[in-house]
């Protein structure tokens, strides 16, 4: 299973990864519009944990190691494989959370457009730091 985590990491990372262009013309308030979509399950106060973990801090963070929620054993093995939560690991994992963490528990269907991940991802950035 962990051998089937890191090909899955691997292939998202590969496949979903944002150019730094597109980060650099990200909109964090457009960003703000789209975390509408992930405010009933996530928040961004520092360890207020609702049906997902809280994001403060997820950018740069560990997978899976938030206190006080439980993870999937696919999230755990994920973050202790040596992921971080950097761009192209959040872009991968936007775009499609179940093929980029086989196992995880967050329904989300994911974002499909590479516009709206980025600009979810540099709001995440500037609304958690």
């Amino acid at each position: 299973m962990f051998r089937s985590l890191l090909l899955a990491a691997a292939i998202g990372l590969a496949t979903g990864s944002l150019s730094s262009a597109a980060l650099a013309e990200s909109d964090p308030e457009a960003g703000k519009k789209v975390y509408r979509k992930c405010v009933a399950c996530h928040s961004l106060e520092a360890g207020k944990k609702k049906v997902g973990p809280s994001l403060h801090g997820v950018v740069g963070g560990v997978p899976g190691v938030v206190e006080g929620y439980n993870y999937s054993k696919a999230m755990k093995a994920f973050g202790e494989a040596g992921t971080v939560w950097d761009e192209a690991a959040l872009d991968a994992f936007l775009e499609a959370p179940r093929k980029a963490v086989k196992g995880t528990k967050m329904g989300f269907p994911g974002l499909k457009k590479a516009e709206d991940r980025a600009n979810v991802i540099t709001y995440l950035k500037q609304a958690t730091e």
